[in-house]
């Protein structure tokens, strides 16, 4: 399986807070199944001011303790970027990395606050796609006020931004409310990527078959597997060449 959504790289954010919590981290997403991760720490300025090349050299970091510790995977990065006007300055800069590409756009990691999808937020939205890049809004399914309101969803997927949907939440672990928008949005086709979202091993582990499970259980395997690994790798494959 490949996970385009997680917090493993060592150091940069709230995820892994050092390179032994990320191989421990590494170890778990192998016995889960998944063979390739895109690592997305977060990029969120005054909190997370990661820029390129301290991801870069985070992941070499971690690339080459897999290696030494013969751990099997995969590992290419990307960010999860927050919503502001400082993401229009980073495209414009060059400062932003991409998850890879979807129907010859760039594809964004796009984060919004999680108390509420900001009022007029589609027009952030809207400048992206009129630059060649879809946005895939992060764990819709966990933002207050998408559980408040669900339909605050239906102008970017009118839009055509994409959907990436925890599978943890898809398994009930993120609360009833969350599991609810999960399974309406699979349900409805909605859905384009199941991701762990993974930041620690207690509480959000890099597990992406629990939620493929219950995904199967909802709209079939062949789907749920889709969501898992055809249609990231389609995305995410030019990282790996």
């Amino acid at each position: 399986m490949i996970d385009l959504h997680n917090h493993l790289l060592p150091g940069i954010d709230d995820g892994a807070p050092d390179l032994a919590a990320a191989l421990a981290l590494a170890r778990v997403a192998v016995q889960d199944g998944i063979t390739h991760l895109v690592c997305t720490p977060h990029i969120h300025p005054g909190r997370y001011d990661n820029t390129p090349a301290s991801i870069q050299a985070a992941q070499q970091l971690f690339v080459a303790a897999l290696k030494e510790a013969g751990i099997a995977l995969q590992v290419a990065t990307a960010a999860e970027v927050r919503f502001g006007m400082e993401l229009m300055v980073g495209i414009g800069q060059g400062n932003i990395p991409f998850l890879g590409e979807w129907q010859g756009k760039r594809v964004l990691l796009l984060e919004f606050p999680h108390s509420e999808i900001p009022y007029g937020a589609e027009r952030l939205t809207s400048w992206l796609l009129q630059r060649n890049i879809v946005p895939m809004i992060a764990h819709p399914e966990r933002n207050k006020g998408v559980m408040r309101s669900p339909g605050k969803l239906k102008p970017f997927i009118e839009q055509g931004c994409l959907l990436q949907v925890t599978a943890a939440s898809v398994a009930g672990h993120f609360g009833p409310a969350a599991a609810d928008i999960a399974h309406d949005l699979l349900e409805q086709d909605l859905v384009t990527i199941l991701a762990s979202d993974a930041h620690n091993l207690q509480h959000r582990p890099p597990n992406l078959s629990e939620g493929l499970q219950y995904a199967a259980r909802l709209i079939g395997d062949s789907k749920a597997e889709a969501l898992v690994r055809h249609t990231p790798w389609a995305i995410a494959q030019s990282h790996f060449a």
